[in-house]
């Protein structure tokens, strides 16, 4: 019987297995839902991906990622703009239900975070019609503060609302806990995002305290601060019924360990703390 409500983003078993494995791995357990990166759709190929993906029913419930638009000279941001209808392609070449977006930070030697979000907003209007010709929805990930200069230069869920506002009806939010969890508006947030019908996704881990590399040492669920229960709570009164999906970036610690021990604990603490 499938584990219904859970979806695994891939990043979490990096460390340990590739797509098919991953799948595998999945399966086993009952979990028939995934979220994979586009590396790893690439080492397999497209079209074997989507191919297990069709074979086994699987639910996409996003693709990792899209964005990184600014760029200090019109050639980089075109080569942006064409890695990101390629992005589009392999997201419905997998029937995903969106493609996340990491929007990028600022253009190698700028200070200016104004003009790269207006940058990515460029970039999205650019990109815009091919998503729409395929019927693809396309998710903003707000990304906490820290990776403003380097990652995203959109950095509340409000500053996410605000652009997908502009941008159109099939453009929303996936709303990752490890980056919103701290914004004392979030609840307002959420509850803006449910009444725009724009959550598209929702990503949960933990932060760790401390947490020793900002990137990478995400923490399993329960392990950390996160009130994880307060927050799915919000989520499903603004109306998004859609699987949790659970991505850890955990260089030092769940990456190392088999895939199979991963998944195992992803399952009790879904069931537990979640």
């Amino acid at each position: 019987m499938a584990l219904e409500g859970l979806s695994i983003n891939l990043a979490t078993l990096r460390g340990a297995w590739g797509f098919a494995e991953a799948v595998d791995g999945c399966l086993a357990r009952g979990i028939t839902a995934i979220a994979p990166w586009r590396d790893q759709v690439a080492a397999i190929g497209i079209e074997e991906a989507a191919r297990i993906v069709r074979q086994n029913g699987l639910r996409v419930t996003g693709l990792c990622r899209g964005g990184m638009f600014p760029a200090p000279d019109a050639a980089g941001r075109q080569a942006a703009i064409d890695d990101n209808r390629r992005a589009i392609d392999e997201a419905v070449a997998l029937n995903a239900d969106c493609l996340v977006f990491v929007v990028g930070g600022l253009p190698a030697g700028s200070k200016d975070i104004a003009a790269a979000r207006q940058m990515v907003e460029d970039g999205f209007h650019a990109i815009l019609p091919h998503a729409r010709s395929a019927g693809l929805k396309l998710a903003i990930e707000p990304l906490h503060p820290m990776y403003a200069a380097d990652r995203a230069c959109v950095n509340t869920l409000k500053q996410g609302l605000d652009l997908a506002g502009r941008l159109g009806s099939d453009v929303g939010v996936a709303i990752d806990v490890y980056h919103v969890w701290w914004d004392p508006d979030l609840a307002e947030g959420i509850a803006r995002a449910g009444r725009e019908s724009r959550i598209f996704a929702h990503h949960i881990c933990d932060w760790l305290v401390p947490t020793r590399d900002l990137l990478l040492d995400r923490g399993m669920m329960g392990d950390g601060v996160i009130d994880l229960k307060s927050i799915r709570r919000m989520i499903e009164a603004a109306g998004y019924q859609g699987p949790q999906e659970v991505e850890i970036f955990s260089a030092e610690n769940w990456w190392k360990k088999p895939g199979g021990e991963v998944l195992d604990t992803v399952i009790e603490r879904f069931k537990t703390v979640c």
